[in-house]
């Protein structure tokens, strides 16, 4: 998004922070919450780019902020899977969420050819990922007055869906899980 000097700071402040908001979307901690069980184990997030996905272009006076997550439980290590102790494995999925923020779908890749023990491993996922929570991507259109002064002229939450990398893996003798960004919001 090209940022002009149009008679006014605040103008460029606000394109840059939703530029900077719209670009931070997919990475993000997770919130405290309450004690997992340890079949959970931690999530962590870092950027995972993909060139297949389509974005939202926004206009000159347009600002996008929200898109990250509020509540992402961790996908549990499937039960029937503990005694086997198996190396890594990674299950890709986007997530699908609709404009109040909602996981709405779970798309995961190559889910057709899945053998049984990964089909247990995108069950996980897909059962926590339906649990997730957004905050909406909110789109304002602002503009400036003649006297230079900004207000808002119209807002919208859209839709959107994001990618992401579940990773499940043995660390210290137990099973842990995390999950990478893009950080990349689509539509």
């Amino acid at each position: 998004m090209d940022v002009t000097y149009r008679g006014g700071w605040p103008m460029a402040r606000w394109a840059c922070t939703g530029t900077l908001c719209l670009a931070m979307a997919g990475c993000a901690t997770t919130p405290a919450g309450p004690a997992k069980p340890s079949t959970e184990g931690d999530t962590s997030y870092h950027t995972v780019a993909r060139d297949d996905i389509k974005h939202y272009q926004l206009a000159l006076g347009q600002v996008a902020i929200g898109a990250v997550p509020r509540e992402n439980p961790a996908p549990g290590y499937p039960a029937p899977l503990l005694d086997r102790r198996l190396p890594p494995r990674e299950v890709e999925a986007r997530l699908i969420v609709d404009e109040t923020g909602k996981v709405t779908e779970v798309r995961i890749a190559d889910e057709t050819q899945a053998d049984a023990d990964t089909r247990l491993f995108d069950d996980a996922v897909r059962e926590a990922a339906l649990r997730w929570v957004f905050a909406p991507l909110h789109v304002s259109q602002w503009a400036s007055d003649a006297d230079g002064n900004e207000h808002e002229v119209s807002a919208e939450e859209r839709p959107f869906s994001v990618d992401y990398v579940f990773r499940f893996a043995w660390k210290d003798g137990k099973p842990v899980s995390d999950a990478s960004a893009s950080a990349h919001v689509t539509r």
